[in-house]
């Protein structure tokens, strides 16, 4: 009896191509990142979003709620100059937030602070959790 293991002789060199690749410094590195970083926090009223964008102007950044999603778009200006390296993003962005409760649209509060982008998104009132009483019988 004879076992053809001939489709077998590959798998070690192909198993140490795969971690070569995996591990490269550079793929690391050159890992795209979400702009602008951004925190999410709630409260039983409240849902607060910060997105970090220094040096965008309130005129370059626009803010919309549709469909339960919040979308936060804008233009972060390049610097002039003759750049050798450059790792602060800059350029058109967009992140699309998705809120998974209903809330009360026209209720939506923003404002910025060195660098910092706070949006208030008040919960409509049938996603607030509400008590219920027990009866005694």
């Amino acid at each position: 009896m004879v076992i053809d293991l001939s489709s077998f002789y590959n798998v070690p060199r192909d198993l140490d191509k795969f971690f070569d690749e995996l591990w490269k410094p550079s793929m690391i590195s050159q890992r795209r990142q979400a702009y602008p970083p951004i925190n999410i926090a709630e409260d039983t009223s409240n849902i607060y979003v910060y997105a970090e964008m220094p040096g965008v102007q309130i005129s370059d950044v626009d803010i919309t709620l549709s469909d339960g999603s919040l979308v936060i778009k804008g233009n972060r200006k390049h610097d002039t100059g003759s750049y050798y390296r450059q790792e602060r993003p800059a350029g058109l962005f967009q992140r699309v937030v998705n809120l998974n409760v209903p809330v009360d649209a026209d209720k939506v509060k923003a404002k910025m602070k060195d660098g910092i982008l706070e949006i208030i998104v008040p919960k409509a009132e049938e996603a607030k959790p509400k008590k219920v009483s027990i009866e005694a019988q």
